[in-house]
């Protein structure tokens, strides 16, 4: 394992690049990424590996952006599984993960009392809506940020309020960047925030919140405790920033629960079994995991949870015009 807690960015790519090839010296076959640092990675500095490889499973919505980018722009050259999108990763990973994670980072950070305060969510998307939930859960009130119109309504159908980070950056009290995209809070929202505001972010990359900024324009920054630092800004009040504006829920506490990784780490072996042993059906691009295996994702961890399933008869099957033991959906259905 080439990994700890608190690498530099050097030392991350380090760990990235010993991957590449087993202890014999032979090169990687697979990829299973996360964010998509390992596939770019190979694809720019080391393309002659890629006729070995047979494909590739990428977990995160990040990566999977890239992996779309990639298709669109004529760069990828190996088949991929988007194990982002499966409902037993991105229903659970992103959403219930994220609804316990990110408390628990803000709370080990800081040990604020929630309630009462004012929570902005930037993006309403699983992992936002699983923010969101947590927040309301501890009594806070939460205002959303949308791009996307579906998403807005969907916020607020649920009851939040939905408007822009210009007018939701002089409201609240704990900021949560959850979009995978950059400049969501940038130094015009630092500046008009209220006194000690807490900013975090639980998208993915450093680029979410405009930390630079702060490092630049802060007349004061304090090192409260790792991974906790406080900026006095010209106008005298502070800033709040969790664990350097990278994912909070690994720099401030342990990342999500270890039975909800255990969902998308089974989505990723059977991703992986289904590339290697059916390459053959994979024309480079981005694919899905069949349905079936989601299915039998969920399945698994079925007892560990004391859950009864129910067994369509034969009668029931052929009016639903469904296999008795799945898949139960079509594709396209939506969770």
């Amino acid at each position: 394992v080439f990994a700890w807690k608190g690498e530099t960015d050097e030392e991350y790519l380090w760990c990235i690049e010993q991957t590449l090839y087993f202890k014999d010296g032979q090169p990687l076959n697979m990829i299973l990424d996360d964010g998509g640092d390992l596939t770019n990675l190979v694809h720019t500095k080391y393309p002659q590996l890629l006729k070995g490889i047979r494909g590739i499973s990428e977990e995160t919505t990040t990566g999977v952006h890239n992996l779309y980018k990639m298709k669109a722009n004529g760069t990828l050259k190996v088949p991929a599984i988007n194990v982002n999108d499966s409902v037993t990763k991105s229903k659970f990973d992103n959403l219930y993960g994220c609804r316990e994670s990110l408390i628990d980072g803000i709370k080990r950070a800081t040990d604020v009392m929630i309630a009462g305060k004012v929570a902005v969510v930037a993006g309403y998307g699983d992992v936002g809506k699983g923010c969101a939930q947590a927040l309301r859960s501890f009594g806070a009130r939460v205002i959303i940020t949308e791009i996307d119109p579906i998403n807005a309504l969907q916020a607020a159908m649920e009851g939040y309020e939905v408007t822009t980070m210009e007018e939701a950056c002089k409201e609240g009290n704990i900021f949560v960047t959850t979009t995978g995209c950059t400049d969501i809070v940038q130094g015009r929202h630092f500046e008009q925030m209220k006194d000690d505001a807490i900013v975090c972010n639980i998208g993915h990359f450093d680029v979410e919140v405009d930390a630079k900024w702060l490092n630049e324009n802060a007349v004061e920054a304090v090192n409260v405790k790792p991974q906790v630092d406080r900026y006095t800004l010209r106008n005298g009040r502070h800033i709040i920033l969790l664990a350097e504006g990278r994912l909070v829920n690994l720099g401030c506490a342990m990342g999500h629960p270890s039975f909800v990784m255990s969902n998308s780490f089974t989505n990723q072996v059977l991703a992986q079994i289904e590339l290697w042993t059916h390459s053959d059906k994979y024309a480079v691009g981005v694919h899905f995991l069949p349905k079936k295996l989601d299915e039998a994702v969920a399945a698994a961890h079925l007892d560990k949870l004391c859950v009864k399933l129910t067994k369509l008869s034969d009668k029931q099957a052929k009016y639903l015009g469904l296999p008795r033991d799945g898949p139960f959906k079509p594709d396209h259905y939506r969770y």
